[in-house]
């Protein structure tokens, strides 16, 4: 098992004061069989009435509203996050992709992962999609075989390059520039998979991110990450990080998931006043020494 101490700070500063405001929060981790959360505090500046609820998908979330003029707005989220090993991927593979598409397509598929088959916000089916991802999807192939080798093809042909997209960036763009940031390769994937008819789902989180070899561990450097998830009959959801080509373990921390990242946005809301805005954000993600 790994333990993390979560730090998350997000900065908001106006150039003029934001009268009051309304904000959602997915910051506190999720709890489940294999993660659970020993401590969450959530604090802003200037105080706010906070109430914590549950969005559709069972994430935790936090509303905020702000009743005081403000020109700059803090939100700290602070975890402790105990992280243990999933369970074991069938070891052979599982059924084969297409009879898990077909199976979608038949009376009784599971309404829990239905859901997660359709379009949504930011992700549409394509054709120029399902073509990407077809050459490792062959009829019969087992589906946790297939998606793995499509992580590892995102991960090979996809460059990894911050500030050329932003969560407006059409997958058609992404698609044919092969370049952007973890939020854009999870969309990517997710589309491909959904118009192969399989139910996908995206996973914002975090990842302990480890120094290079001699060098200090940097306070703040880290950053939120996302990956995306796709339902395997029988198994359940399995996890798979195109950005990193790996099935997420114990370094990867789980805050919230969704259809696409438009309903698992760290911090969103609505302001009266404040005209344009600059946000920064700081993420610290620290194992703990449970010895």
């Amino acid at each position: 098992m790994s333990v993390y101490r979560v730090r998350h700070v997000t900065r908001y500063v106006y150039e003029a004061p934001v009268v009051h405001a309304h904000h959602h929060c997915h910051l506190r981790p999720r709890q489940f069989d294999w993660q659970g959360v020993a401590k969450h505090d959530l604090d802003v500046v200037p105080s706010a009435a906070v109430r914590r609820s549950v969005d559709y998908f069972g994430n935790q979330i936090h509303v905020l509203e702000v009743a005081s003029d403000h020109e700059v707005l803090d939100v700290v989220s602070s975890s402790v996050v105990e992280v243990a090993p999933r369970p074991e991927v069938p070891p052979a593979g599982g059924l084969a992709w297409d009879e898990v598409a077909r199976r979608f397509r038949s009376v009784g598929a599971p309404l829990s992962a239905l859901e997660f088959a359709f379009d949504s916000p930011l992700v549409r089916a394509h054709p120029l999609l399902a073509a990407y991802a077809e050459p490792v999807f062959p009829a019969g192939r087992p589906i946790v075989e297939a998606v793995r080798q499509f992580c590892r093809k995102i991960f090979d042909e996809f460059q990894y390059e911050t500030r050329v997209t932003d969560v407006s960036t059409p997958l058609g763009q992404v698609l044919r520039e092969r370049r952007g940031v973890c939020q854009d390769f999870a969309h990517v994937a997710i589309g491909c998979l959904r118009s192969l008819g399989l139910a996908a789902r995206y996973v914002s989180g975090y990842l302990e991110t480890l120094p290079p070899a001699g060098k200090p561990r940097l306070v703040g450097a880290d950053a939120s990450h996302a990956w995306a998830s796709v339902f395997v009959p029988g198994y359940g959801w399995l996890d798979f990080d195109p950005t990193n080509d790996v099935l997420p373990g114990v370094r990867h921390v789980t805050v919230a998931w969704g259809r696409d990242f438009s309903d698992v946005s760290p911090l969103k809301g609505v302001v009266l006043g404040g005209g344009t805005h600059r946000v920064t954000v700081s993420v610290d993600v620290e194992p703990v020494d449970v010895a």
